[in-house]
């Protein structure tokens, strides 16, 4: 009976608030949802979103698991009575950390592209403030006239569940990484050029990416062998001669951009697949100097 009585307290409230209370939490929960589960399902790829948002490479794959885990398990304590107090505390500080992160790093994150959700372009700006300050309403809304958490070991089970989930799909993830078969054929220079014999480097950038400029760079001093370098712009394939000029890069430019995404599922630029005789030995998701010349070297693809 105390259980049940527990389970039932907030609907003992009055109506507004009560109607208040599950909006808030409804709609806190939806946010960090869609941003948790995103990040759980495509760790590598939020890897590169991270260091583009000035996370350091060497704790971006740790930071994108780690931010994933604790905001799917937001999502579900918000949405659960019993638990709401704790997800709206978390909810709150997560919210109130990022937005002091974005605020000492503005200058250097100013218009950039936050990838907060799929499908949804945020860029950092004052508009940016303003709408986390409206999700922070909401997660504090959410834990008012709330009863505080008294089922601590069922909050443990939903954590080691999310948990396990991530770990789960990083495993998938990094296998999928490994023996893809490359399309034999790929167009390179406007000829089309075997996919299926020898070392073959492909690098995704855009042209107007400063991180792929700076990579481009790096990689031109690298002694590549008997590699073959081909370049894939993903925006803008008429400024990628240009960038190769300026880079110093000797690569090949192929504009099939669709076939190689869909077969290796890369994430954003810049981004490389590293092939021999027609299939993926690695993923190079990493361009923070020393990379991605230490794991080049550490393949045999460059000296």
């Amino acid at each position: 009976m105390a259980q049940r009585g527990d389970a039932i307290a907030p609907l003992e409230l009055p109506g507004w608030k009560t109607s208040l209370n599950w909006i808030s939490a409804i709609l806190t929960s939806l946010i960090f949802i869609v941003s948790g589960l995103w990040k759980i399902t495509d760790p590598v790829g939020m890897a590169v979103r991270l260091a583009h948002f000035k996370v350091p490479e060497s704790l971006s794959l740790a930071a994108a698991l780690l931010l994933g885990i604790a905001e799917t398990v937001t999502a579900v304590f918000v949405l659960v009575p019993r638990f709401r107090k704790w997800g709206s505390w978390m909810a709150s500080g997560l919210l109130v950390v990022f937005m002091i992160y974005v605020g000492i790093n503005y200058t250097a994150l100013h218009g950039a592209e936050c990838s907060c959700f799929p499908w949804v372009k945020r860029v950092v700006g004052p508009a940016f403030f303003v709408a986390d300050a409206i999700m922070l309403l909401f997660a504090v809304l959410a834990g008012l006239w709330v009863r505080p958490v008294e089922s601590k070991r069922s909050a443990i089970v939903v954590l080691c569940a999310v948990t396990v989930f991530a770990l789960v799909s990083y495993g998938a993830s990094a296998v999928r990484q490994h023996g893809v078969k490359a399309p034999p054929t790929i167009t390179v220079d406007g000829k089309p050029v075997s996919t299926q014999a020898g070392r073959i480097f492909i690098y995704f950038f855009d042209p107007e990416c400063p991180h792929c400029l700076d990579a481009g760079k790096r990689m031109a001093q690298l002694d590549w062998g008997d590699t073959k370098i081909v370049a894939v712009p993903t925006a803008q394939p008429q400024f990628a001669p240009d960038f190769l000029h300026d880079t110093g890069l000797k690569a090949g430019v192929s504009n099939d951009l669709r076939l190689l995404k869909e077969t290796f599922r890369v994430g954003d630029p810049p981004a490389g697949v590293a092939l021999e005789n027609g299939r993926q030995q690695e993923a190079v998701t990493k361009f923070e100097d020393p990379e991605p010349s230490a794991t080049l070297r550490r393949l045999g693809f460059a000296k």
